[in-house]
C-alpha cells in the first residue's frame, strides 16, 4: 500500500516462532537436554515476552506448531486472551520440502484444526517451518483459503503471490535472516555452530532495518524464538527496540494478519503507479 492506516509512517509486524521442543521432536530426539532447551521456550520465553507485549502494548503474531500446541495449550490460549494472533507453523516443524504432496497437505489441514480446536480460533496465515516452500506449498494455502503467508523473501514489503503468472489473492509478508534472532545467537555444539554476534550489535542491525522502514514508508518485519530471544542477555535488546519504535510517531503495530487484511482492502492502491 502506498500508506498505513490514520496516515502511519511505517508498519511494524512482530513475529515469534514458538517452536518449543519440535524441532528435537521432529528429529527422534527426546532425551531430557534437548527437552530442556526446547522447554525453555515455553518455561521462561515466552511469559517474559507476552510482560513486555503487554507493556508497550504491541500485538504481535505467534507463529506455532500444532505439537507445540498440543505439550502447551494454556500458551496457545493464553496468546488469543491477551490480543494476539497464533498462526501455522507446521505440525512439528517437519521439512515440508521432504515430504510428498499429500504428507504436507494432510499436516497442514490437520495443524490448523488442532490450533482451532485449542484456541477457538481458525488461523488464517502461515510461515512453514524452516521457510520452506515445495511446489506444492501454495496450493496448499489456496485451499484451505488462507489469507498470507510469512515464508519467503521477495521484498522488503509485502507483495501478492503468483501462481504461474496469475494473481492468487494471497498477500506475502516477507521475512529475512538478517531480521531473524537464529542465526546469530544459535548453537550447536556437535556441529561446531556457534553464536558470532553479540546482542547489542543486532539490536544495530534491528534498529537500521526499522529507521531505513520509517524512511521509506514501508513494513518492518521481524522474527524472533521465545527459546532464543527469551534469554536476559537478549530480551534487553527487544525492549530497547520496542521502546525505540513506540518512542517514535507514526508506527501502526499490527499482527501479520492485519497487515494482510489491510494490504488485501488496499490492492487497488497498491496495483497504480
Amino acid at each position: 500500500p502506498t500508506a498505513w492506516p490514520g496516515g502511519a509512517r511505517v508498519a511494524v509486524a512482530l513475529s515469534f516462532d514458538s517452536d518449543h521442543e519440535t524441532p528435537a521432536l521432529r528429529d527422534g530426539v527426546t532425551g531430557p537436554g534437548a527437552m530442556a532447551e526446547g522447554q525453555y521456550g515455553a518455561r521462561v520465553g515466552t511469559p517474559r515476552i507476552l510482560r513486555l507485549l503487554q507493556e508497550f502494548g504491541v500485538p504481535a503474531s505467534f507463529y506455532l506448531p500444532a505439537v507445540s500446541a498440543l505439550l502447551h495449550p494454556h500458551e496457545a490460549r493464553r496468546y488469543t486472551a491477551e490480543g494476539h494472533e497464533v498462526a501455522l507453523h507446521g505440525w512439528i516443524h517437519e521439512r515440508n520440502t521432504l515430504l510428498g504432496a499429500e504428507d504436507e497437505r494432510e499436516l497442514q489441514l490437520r495443524a490448523a484444526d488442532t490450533l482451532e480446536q485449542i484456541t477457538g480460533i481458525r488461523p488464517v496465515g502461515l510461515r512453514t517451518p524452516s521457510w520452506d516452500f515445495s511446489p506444492h506449498t501454495l496450493g496448499i494455502i489456496q485451499e484451505m483459503g488462507l489469507l498470507y503467508d510469512s515464508s519467503l523473501m521477495a521484498d522488503d514489503d509485502p507483495y501478492e503471490l503468483l501462481a504461474e503468472g496469475r494473481p492468487t489473492g494471497i498477500t506475502e509478508i516477507p521475512v529475512q535472516w538478517i531480521r531473524d534472532d537464529a542465526p546469530y545467537f544459535v548453537m550447536e555444539r556437535f556441529a561446531g555452530l556457534r553464536p558470532y554476534t553479540p546482542p547489542r550489535s543486532v539490536l544495530g542491525i534491528w534498529q537500521d532495518e526499522f529507521r531505513s522502514a520509517l524512511a521509506s514508508g514501508g513494513l518492518f518485519q521481524l522474527t524472533m524464538h521465545p527459546h532464543i530471544i527469551g534469554h536476559r542477555s537478549r530480551i534487553v535488546i527487544l525492549r530497547e527496540l520496542l521502546e525505540e519504535m513506540t518512542a517514535t510517531d507514526g508506527v501502526w503495530f499490527a499482527t501479520h494478519a492485519q497487515v494482510a487484511e489491510y494490504c488485501l482492502a488496499h490492492e487497488s492502491t497498491a496495483q497504480q503507479p
